[in-house]
């Protein structure tokens, strides 16, 4: 074993053993059985001084981001980006290899290391999968800790966006009923002296409206109707509620039946928390101060006049960010071999971005030889997202690029059955087949040209499964090595090894970061709204172009007005396809990408097109992963999650 690397003044990085077993137990158990360091040995270890963190009971604590004014002049470490094939409802283990391959590296190959991942939704953690934590002997620890609640970011979120919901729809409410003067009156009453103030939350208004005037009662009443009327077009709020569960019967609902509301009804909906722009600023943000910022500029909808309204107009944005405030420093948590992990952001990626936080990268960086992240679902969503939005933003550029692939993947990609859950798999994925495999192999050679055209080298990892054969693991490998498009390919064991399993992969990784990057973005944020979104459907999805609903070309046209086409684009689309179809496997060719609708994230700093049946809602299946969680009272473990 390669000694381990040591910071002056700061203990040795000890890593922690494990025992794999075989057959491998279920996650939830290798879990719950792990040997855990205090979060505060983590801490150290890492890095970080005991006055930087703040600590979540022993196992969890927050990083301030103090550490950043600290280590401002530290170079930065390599950074990993790990993304895979067009995902199967198989599982193709990407976040056990983001842990994995951060466990050789660590554990085993002496560098110092960070694992930088997202925080996962309770929506699919009851509803499809049950956890996001890795798997295997390549887990984040607790997992319990990490699937369930962890520091309560996802909830400050889902209170900040309700507050704006209803900050959106209270002041409707009261502007239909009240003439300007009383509202203005109401908005700024007196004090007990008869003294009329604007509270601080009105100041972004003001400067808006080019009122330098502090005292109220010097407005004129043409400025004083300006300031209090901000008649809000209800037809073009974009802003919904939301919720951290999957939940399908709030895709559509209607606000406002109590007999309180005297009739003003809205017809509206909820989206997925993780689905909320306010999660997409936090993953964005570089700083407390930016993140108010970006806040403040978030657009719930236009006026009737066609300007926008934002946050700002309605004298909420600093009240999001006091309930955001603590989101905004990382989660500090371990792998299961003892390295550090931050968790932090967690935007869907076939909604939003899908890429954990900047700031967590920024502090890593700092600490660390290699930072491992890893971008949502396959390389044609949140990599591309990654490169082309949260790296414009950081101005952090990977050094390299993990391409994750699986036998069982490819089969389903080259025509095998349909897998539903809760059925045994046909003996297409239980035996050899390599006729399936070959035939499956076109979808990950497209994601390594997708990966190629940013310039980055690219290694695949081939996670092996109980049921390949070593002729199909040996016949990707040569597939994707003869493809030219990569550095390297490697068959990587770690769910059943941990980091051990992953060493290999290690070293392809440690060489090809060390390759000189030619990286290049997709397109440049001057092109127009319409050839950004066509040249991500052409050069990565392979689509023959674009079709556009007459809702679409409306947004376009109001955005391109308003001036928020130099905006980089996020599209919304399946992930179970390279297209805007779920049913369409492989590489699909001779077909158009349907835009039904483009929506703003101005906060974020983004336009997100809907691509097809695109929902920001997801459903429940029929039999849903909460019928496997329970507790064992005798333990106080929970139970299920894996």
């Amino acid at each position: 074993m390669t000694s381990f690397k040591q910071k002056p003044g700061l203990r040795r990085f000890i890593p922690t053993p494990i025992n794999p077993k075989n057959p491998v137990p279920p996650d939830i158990e290798i879990a719950q059985a792990a040997t855990l360091k205090p979060i505060s040995q983590v801490a150290e270890e890492a890095g970080l001084l005991p006055e930087e963190i703040e600590l979540y009971g022993d196992y969890k604590a927050k990083i301030k981001l103090s550490v950043l004014e600290r280590l401002a002049d530290v170079p930065d470490g390599k950074y990993i980006d790990v993304t895979a094939i067009t995902p199967t409802p198989l599982g193709e283990g990407k976040t056990t290899t983001t842990v994995g391959l951060s466990q050789a590296l660590g554990a085993h190959l002496g560098q110092r290391v960070f694992t930088c991942i997202r925080q996962p939704s309770q929506g699919p953690t009851f509803g499809i999968k049950g956890g996001a934590a890795g798997g295997g002997y390549s887990q984040v620890i607790p997992m319990e800790d990490f699937n369930l609640h962890l520091t309560g970011d996802i909830h400050a979120i889902t209170a900040a966006n309700n507050l704006l919901a209803a900050a959106i729809d209270t002041r409707m409410f009261h502007e239909a009923q009240q003439s300007d003067a009383a509202l203005f009156n109401r908005l700024c009453p007196p004090d007990k002296h008869g003294q009329r103030h604007f509270a601080i939350g009105m100041l972004g208004r003001l400067q808006k409206l080019g009122i330098t005037e502090s005292d109220p009662e010097k407005l004129s009443p043409e400025e004083r109707a300006r300031f209090a009327r901000l008649d809000i077009d209800p037809e073009t709020v974009t802003w919904r509620r939301s919720v951290d569960v999957n939940d399908r019967m709030l895709r559509g609902i209607t606000v406002g039946q109590g007999p309180e509301e005297k009739g003003f009804t809205l017809k509206t909906n909820f989206y997925i928390s993780v689905a909320s722009e306010l999660m997409a600023i936090l993953a964005l943000s570089t700083s407390l101060t930016d993140m108010r910022a970006r806040i403040g500029r978030v657009v719930i909808g236009l006026s009737r006049h066609g300007e926008p309204i934002t946050t700002e107009d309605l004298g909420v944005a600093g009240a999001l960010t006091v309930l955001m405030k603590d989101t905004i420093k990382p989660n500090l948590m371990q792998t299961l071999e003892g390295t550090p992990v931050l968790v932090h952001a967690g935007p869907f990626a076939n909604i939003a971005h899908g890429n954990s936080s900047i700031i967590a990268d920024m502090i890593a960086l700092k600490l660390a030889d290699y930072v491992v992240t890893e971008s949502g679902f396959g390389s044609d969503m949140g990599m591309e997202k990654f490169f082309d939005i949260k790296c414009r933003y950081s101005g952090n550029i990977p050094n390299a690029v993990v391409l994750v692939a699986t036998v069982r993947a490819l089969k389903m990609h080259g025509g095998g059955p349909k897998v539903t859950a809760g059925t045994p798999l046909a003996p297409e994925y239980t035996e050899e087949n390599l006729d399936l495999v070959r035939a499956g192999a076109e979808n990950l050679l497209a994601h390594c040209r997708i990966a190629a055209k940013f310039g980055i080298p690219v290694v695949v990892a081939i996670n092996r499964f109980p049921t390949d054969t070593q002729a199909e693991l040996e016949l990707v490998q040569k597939i994707a090595r003869e493809e030219g498009k990569v550095s390297d390919a490697v068959i990587c064991d770690h769910y059943a090894k941990g980091g051990a399993g992953a060493l290999e992969l290690g070293k392809a990784v440690m060489k090809a970061a060390q390759e000189p990057s030619k990286f290049e973005f997709l397109y440049p944020l001057e092109a127009a709204i319409k050839e950004k979104i066509e040249i991500i459907a052409r050069e990565v999805y392979g689509a023959d172009g674009v079709d556009y609903s007459e809702l679409a070309e409306e947004r376009i046209r109001e955005y391109t007005r308003l001036g928020y086409d130099q905006l980089p684009i996020c599209m919304a689309k399946t992930h179970l396809s390279l297209s805007h179809d779920p049913a369409l496997k492989g590489v699909p060719k001779g077909y158009r990408i349907p835009i039904r609708d483009v929506s703003a994230s101005i906060g974020a700093g983004f336009l997100y097109p809907l691509l097809g049946t695109m929902s920001t809602m997801p459903g429940l299946p029929t039999r849903p992963a909460y019928y496997d969680i329970d507790i064992d009272f005798a333990t106080g473990r929970i139970l299920g999650l894996s």
